[in-house]
């Protein structure tokens, strides 16, 4: 602590520098090209370069702002006219904070920023002595060390550390880190879609309420016009629109999955929004996702049992069985096969296997019993109650328009929650792809609740078409059309893949893609759940208001 270092000698005696074979340096050269960054941690802190960016264009230097951004990580080297060089010396700056203490005691020094400025010198300028200590060169005047991919290539590894006194407080240190410098953007996005989606809100409710009315008042009238009127819309499906879909084992475990997410999701963004996961406690988000999505099997498992039984299903061991499985069984599957290429590339960034093997008891130890105990009680619950009795016969469904049609739907209820909340997907992408950190849980909040209200609106709207066009199979197809805003998030996956990121290799590519399409398959669950739910209360309620002989 708080030791100068003027130049230090790493790897090797200090009068024989170090030698990278041919095999080592075509690798090195190849992460240059490639664009590699090196990661250091001191006292837990990421180590950063600085980046003065100037914000005012003008010719007049005085005027110049600087815009000092940070990069995490440093570059291992860089390319310039086809050489490729390396960056082999590394200054350190540590800045600390001295502690006020009384008189007589000792101060404490807490470590509260930690910058590199990395900078490539080749051999020849370089003087090392014997004790490991070297001379840098004077000014500019030195040249880069270059790596040629097709020799031997010789080169010392050294570093300085210096260190600066600081006023930030060790409590605010992780502030440089997380200092977003596009807020702005942040506070128009999400106005916009508030603005949007509650304009939208508006507009979308007073035409289903006042059409209902209409629709409910005609409907309720006595009966003296009823030899002229003909019967048409919604009121005719009555006796068969809460008749059980097919296949409703499936129907209630992905539903119940659903739950199990959608209240995850709402804790830990919750929980990230009141700032209780630093990203000082590496990986605290995804280990407090797991747990609470081990731990909400309860709820998963009683809204599946309570539906599975509403539709008329008598299997209630397998049904639970299917829940507890089907979602997280993709998941793992899909994460074990990803997980396989990265062993087999030897990456540091593999989950080990000992961490899948606990992955896989907590799910089978935890998550399994819970959602068969959640399954159990919703089984032997009173089923919800339908406002209505289901005909014997299943009635004719007419032929159907073509924007009835579900791919149709899907495009159509899509738009409007993707719309709220594609930017905000923009900067997630960023943090996950781009070696960001994501610390804005505040709007990410603000954006579930958009995406909520705008689901449910969506959802209602559609169904609601589809009932008046007398189809009154709407169990499965509400579901997936809810979820139609997964769609554009995979569209722009694939847009976002191909003009935003250069990944030219195989599996780099093939984990982009896997871990894209769990972000797709778990974002169509949680949004067609929402949709589900918000439909099913609403057809309750529209048929409970009308008067049936």
């Amino acid at each position: 602590m708080n030791s100068e270092k003027k130049c230090e000698v790493l790897c090797g005696k200090s009068n024989k520098p170090m030698t990278l074979s041919v095999k080592e340096s075509r690798l090195v050269a190849e992460r240059i090209s490639e664009d590699y960054y090196v990661h250091l941690i001191a006292d837990n802190l990421p180590v950063a370069t600085r980046l003065e960016l100037y914000s005012n264009r003008d010719g007049d230097d005085k005027k110049k702002e600087k815009d000092v951004q940070f990069e995490h990580g440093y570059r291992l080297g860089f390319t310039d006219v086809n050489k490729i060089y390396l960056h082999n010396h590394l200054s350190f700056i540590l800045y600390y904070h001295r502690e006020d203490l009384e008189e007589d005691q000792e101060h404490t020094y807490r470590v509260v920023r930690f910058e590199v400025i990395p900078q490539s010198i080749r051999l020849e300028d370089l003087k090392a002595d014997e004790k490991s200590s070297c001379t840098l060169p004077e000014g500019t005047n030195s040249s880069p060390q270059e790596i040629d991919p097709t020799k031997e290539n010789q080169l010392y590894f050294t570093y300085s550390v210096h260190w600066e006194e600081s006023d930030i407080k060790w409590a605010s240190r992780w502030d440089t880190y997380l200092t977003m410098s596009d807020v702005q953007i942040h506070w128009f996005s999400i106005i916009n879609s508030v603005v949007v989606v509650f304009f939208l809100s508006g507009i979308l409710s007073m035409i289903i309420i006042r059409t209902l009315r209409k629709d409910i008042a005609n409907y309720n009238k006595e009966d003296d016009i009823e030899d002229t009127m003909e019967e048409s819309g919604w009121k005719l499906v009555h006796g068969d629109v809460f008749r059980p879909p097919q296949y409703p084992m499936i129907l209630s475990s992905l539903l119940g999955s659903g739950i199990q997410l959608f209240c995850m999701i709402l804790i830990v963004i919750f929980v990230a929004m009141l700032g209780m996961l630093s990203p000082s406690s590496r990986g605290a988000l995804m280990t407090t996702a797991c747990f609470l999505f081990m731990f909400m099997g309860v709820f998963g498992g009683f809204s599946a049992g309570r539906l599975y039984r509403t539709l008329k299903g008598h299997r209630w061991k397998k049904g639970a069985f299917c829940t507890a499985t089907l979602y997280p069984g993709v998941v793992f599957g899909i994460c074990f096969i990803l997980n396989c290429f990265i062993w087999g590339k030897h990456s540091s960034g593999a989950v080990p296997f000992p961490t899948m093997v606990a992955l896989l008891c907590m799910w089978f130890g935890i998550s399994l019993p819970l959602v068969y105990l959640g399954y159990y009680f919703g089984f032997r619950k009173q089923p919800y109650d339908n406002p209505v009795r289901t005909n014997q016969i299943p009635r004719q469904i007419p032929e159907q328009r073509w924007y009835m049609n579900r791919f149709v739907g899907i495009l159509m209820a899509g738009i409007l929650p993707f719309g709220a909340m594609f930017i905000e997907l923009f900067f997630i992408f960023s943090a996950i792809w781009e070696n960001q950190f994501y610390y804005l849980f505040g709007f990410l909040f603000l954006v579930f609740i958009i995406l909520v209200v705008s689901c449910s609106q969506i959802s209602i709207v559609m169904v609601y078409f589809q009932l008046c066009a007398e189809d009154y199979r709407w169990w499965w197809r509400n579901f997936l059309v809810s979820g139609g805003s997964a769609f554009y998030v995979l569209v722009y996956a694939i847009f976002y893949f191909v003009n935003k990121l250069d990944i030219v290799e195989f599996i780099p590519s093939l984990l982009y893609f896997g871990y894209t399409a769990l972000m797709v398959l778990s974002f169509w669950l949680l949004t067609g759940t929402i949709g589900f739910y918000a439909a099913y209360m609403f057809v309750r309620k529209i048929y409970a208001a009308v008067k049936i002989d």
